[in-house]
């Protein structure tokens, strides 16, 4: 049995479903305490119950402690099964986050294709959006030689939620490492304004915004304004860098009283910081790489504009359960490269 303080690093959901990905690959139990212990509600919420429950549905597993408020969880894994999973957070809990608890078990583990669908919130502030999964995480899947395919069924927001998200993941028999240190210069970039079920005009105004901020730092940008069809009200600005080796994409959403300009402003921010890094990951896929490359044999290494907290709480979840020397190399303000060995 394993046993986690939930409190320690970052002290936030990850390491609970970082601890239920790897508890599942590697047949491992283990017991989680202080959940979130570093959040304003602290413990689990129903998203981060959904992913318990989600793990567990996967894996055959028996599990005590997954209800809303509880800070300590007992989990320990069966085999995984592959299959159609439908999980149902019932609140605009973040859909994509559920769906990073179970894809890895179920592409390294499962025999066939599976399809996961997860309803709640799609686009939700501290969690990855629906176009990031699209643009980003799947592409450097792919480079890892995991497929994975998403569609999304329809947007859904805070409070209300009411989204879906549609995955159909693939057998997996090898990760492949990953060697990326170099970023080009990125003048051009791409990418949406959003709204939902609010005045043309939001989406305008974040368009007009976002462009005026681009093009004041030399990034000329393309960016449609689209109205999209959710059970609540909801706006998204997001920016694509296809130059990059894999394109990264930045959003910044809508909130009430917020002003569309500060929507734009949000995404502008993240995108030019990373632009000005000149590094080729982004820091929530410097994040997201970490689980997946654990698993591969090969030796991998990865620069990324920003060493979060998140990541190196990460490193010390994967550590608890896989055996591999995981190094990173500080570099020029906040960037640095996270070196995997290979596995001896």
């Amino acid at each position: 049995m394993i046993e986690i303080d939930g409190s320690e690093g970052e002290g936030g959901g990850q390491i609970l479903r970082s601890s239920l990905a790897l508890s599942v690959l590697t047949g491992r139990p283990f017991k989680l305490t202080n959940i979130r212990a570093n959040r304003s509600k602290p413990g689990l919420q129903p998203q981060h119950v959904m992913c318990v429950k989600a793990a567990g549905a996967v894996s055959g597993a028996q599990y005590k402690g997954a209800a809303n408020g509880s800070s300590v969880l007992y989990f320990e894994p069966g085999a995984v099964k592959a299959g159609r999973y439908t999980f149902t957070i019932g609140t605009a809990g973040a859909t994509a986050l559920v769906l990073h608890t179970v894809y890895l078990p179920l592409a390294l583990r499962g025999d066939k294709p599976s399809e996961v669908t997860v309803t709640g919130g799609t686009h939700n502030a501290h969690a990855p959006c629906y176009h990031f999964l699209e643009t980003t995480w799947a592409a450097y899947l792919a480079r890892l030689g995991i497929k994975v395919e998403l569609e999304l069924v329809r947007p859904g927001f805070y409070p209300r939620g009411g989204g879906e998200i549609r995955a159909v993941i693939h057998p997996c028999s090898r990760v492949n490492g990953l060697s990326l240190l170099t970023c080009p210069e990125l003048t051009t970039a791409g990418g949406f304004s959003a709204y939902a079920d609010l005045p043309e005009s939001v989406g305008k105004k974040q368009a007009r915004r976002l462009s005026v901020r681009l093009k004041s730092e030399g990034v000329e940008s393309h960016l449609p304004v689209e109205q999209w069809e959710a059970a609540s009200p909801g706006s998204v600005a997001a920016v694509i860098f296809r130059q990059a080796p894999v394109p990264p994409l930045f959003f910044g959403l809508g909130e009430r009283g917020k002003p569309a300009e500060s929507v734009a402003d949000d995404a502008a921010d993240e995108a030019i910081a990373f632009r000005d890094a000149k590094c080729p990951v982004d820091p929530h896929s410097a994040d997201q790489l970490l689980l997946p490359l654990a698993l591969s044999g090969d030796a991998s290494e990865y620069r990324t504009s920003e060493v979060t907290r998140h990541l190196t709480t990460n490193v010390e979840t994967v550590r608890k359960f896989v055996d591999r020397t995981i190094t990173i190399e500080h570099g020029d303000a906040k960037s640095g490269i996270v070196r995997i060995a290979a596995r001896v």
